[in-house]
Parts: structure tokens; C-alpha cells; sequence
């Protein structure tokens, strides 16, 4: 049998050796058969990610949460109150979307961060959807489940939530890392009726039409065809390393659009930079709020 590689970072660079089979354990405490990425010497997170946990939603408590017409299924999302929530009060509303299931990435909300790297835990509701597998009443980790399924389960959560616990309608973002950077457009502008959910979106890592996906609709034109619906409503879009494939894309096929992007130069492929006091940290907080300003313009 071979000896397992793995990736770590050193010196703010990506490197694979064998020395990692010993140091996945002495770092990161994940097992040896999983892909693990350790901190850049002299960074340390500011922040931690709640654990998920069952019970009802309080603030500071990330908790399994289900629809009335999911309960008893094994479909349900991810919700989190923030520690400053109060009953009576309005909040802007994070939704985000998981990448695939990889290596340590579990494929569902519970493994998600840009939500809480965004808000700091303050201040915003934040809630991780499912893709639904209607079939087997389950989350899909791999791509979508079923299309008209994860759509439908988007559009009826977001308003439950935003009644239940305060969230305001016209403050509500989609975010998404990896499958879930691509769910953004792919799912979030699916149709008129999803897409006028949003006041302004986070795209971590890939990006709907740049390369095609082993699934039908993953083509340019389909999803040009999406991105019709975006209108002049804001993107924040960031990728390790570079964002270059993703931002001639967009000159190409959409220069109207609003975008920011944002390259994170020397970190791998994970959603955790945001848990990090980083300049892109504080760019992407800075067009958050920016965001939240009342001139934002939104069009579908």
C-alpha cells in the first residue's frame, strides 16, 4: 500500500509532503486518510464556529432546524441567532450553501463558515440550507439532489425564517463556498421567483459558467442565461489565488454587473479564511455593510 500525501500550508504556501502522515495528527487531529490544512505560521483565528447542536434556537446557539413540513425527515438546515439577538428586532438574514462533500468537508451546512466569518456572530441571522434528496428524505452532499426540490425548499425557508425570527426581507444574502459559490447563481437565480429573494451575494471559490460540471444546466449559455436575473445587485467574489478565470468570464458575458472580486493569494480551498483577521476579511465586511445602505440597488 502507498503512503498517503497530504497537503499543508508553510509559509503562507501550499505543500505536499510525507512528513504530513505524522503531522495530520499532531496538527490538525484529523484522521490520516483525510486532507487537512494547517494555519500559516503566525496566524491564529479570531473566531470559532459554534458546534451545531439539537434544541431550540437561542442566541449564540447553532441548531438543526426543520420546516413544519420536514419535521421527522432528514431534511433540515442549519440556523444560527445571533448573540445579540432580541425577539422585536430586524436582522439582515445570511443564507448560505455547503461545498461537496471532500476530505474533511462533510457536504452539509454544518461544515460551513462564510456566514459567521461575515457577521462575527453579531448582528445577523445566519442559516445553511440543504439540497434536498426528495427520494430519500436526505441532504444531497454531492452536487444538487433535486433541483426543483433544493429551489423549493429555498423559497419557502427563507420567508419562514424571516417571519419566525426577525430577519428582514429586504436584507437577505446568499453565500456559498465551492458547489455552494456555484449554487449561488446556479440555485439563487434558478428562476424570477428565487431570484428575487437576494440583496446581495458572497462567491467563494468557482463560479457558475466558468468551466463545465458533470450535471446538466453546468454550460455557458444556461448559465449566462441565469445570470440575466442578477441585474445590478451586488457579488462579492473571492477564489484562492486567483480570481482572474472568473472575472474574464464576467467581462465576457455580463460587464454590467456589480462585482467585486477578491483574490486570497497562498490559501487553499476552504470557506475558514474568513475566521482569520485578514485585510480580504475586512473588504468583505466593508461591502457587507455597504450593502446593507438603503441606496443598494436592486434589480432582478
Amino acid at each position: 500500500m502507498q503512503t498517503p500525501h497530504f497537503t499543508v500550508v508553510q509559509g503562507g504556501k501550499i505543500a505536499t509532503c510525507l512528513l504530513c502522515y505524522v503531522l495530520s495528527f499532531v496538527v490538525c487531529f484529523q484522521p490520516s486518510t483525510q486532507l487537512c490544512f494547517a494555519q500559516p505560521p503566525g496566524l491564529r483565528p479570531d473566531l470559532k464556529v459554534p458546534p451545531v447542536v439539537e434544541g431550540e434556537p437561542s442566541p449564540g446557539k447553532r441548531v438543526r432546524h426543520y420546516l413544519p413540513a420536514f419535521q421527522g425527515t432528514g431534511v433540515y438546515h442549519v440556523l444560527y441567532l445571533p448573540k445579540d439577538w432580541q425577539l422585536e428586532e430586524c436582522y439582515p438574514v445570511i443564507v448560505e450553501y455547503a461545498g461537496n462533500q471532500y476530505q474533511t468537508n462533510p457536504g452539509t451546512g454544518e461544515g460551513t463558515h462564510l456566514g459567521y466569518g461575515l457577521s462575527g456572530g453579531r448582528g445577523a441571522i445566519w442559516v445553511s440550507l440543504p439540497y434536498v434528496n426528495p427520494t430519500l428524505n436526505r441532504h444531497e452532499r454531492k452536487w444538487w439532489g433535486e433541483v426543483e426540490a433544493t429551489v423549493d425548499y429555498c423559497k419557502k425557508a427563507v420567508p419562514y425564517i424571516c417571519r419566525k425570527y426577525g430577519g428582514d426581507p429586504e436584507k437577505v444574502f446568499l453565500a456559498g463556498f465551492s458547489r455552494g459559490s456555484i449554487a449561488c447563481n446556479f440555485i439563487g437565480l434558478h428562476d424570477d421567483e428565487i431570484a428575487s429573494l437576494w440583496r446581495g451575494f458572497l462567491c467563494h471559490s468557482h463560479y457558475d459558467g466558468v468551466k463545465p460540471w458533470p450535471y446538466e444546466g453546468s454550460d455557458r449559455a444556461s448559465a449566462t442565461e441565469r445570470l440575466r436575473r442578477l441585474g445590478q445587485r451586488p457579488q462579492f467574489i473571492s477564489h484562492e489565488n486567483s480570481v482572474e478565470p472568473t472575472k474574464a468570464y464576467l467581462q465576457e458575458v455580463y460587464p454590467e454587473g456589480n462585482f467585486t472580486f477578491q483574490p486570497l493569494v497562498d490559501w487553499p480551498h476552504t470557506d475558514t479564511w474568513v475566521l482569520y483577521d485578514l485585510p480580504a476579511r475586512r473588504k468583505l465586511r466593508k461591502w457587507f455593510q455597504q450593502t446593507l445602505r438603503p441606496s443598494i440597488i436592486r434589480e432582478n
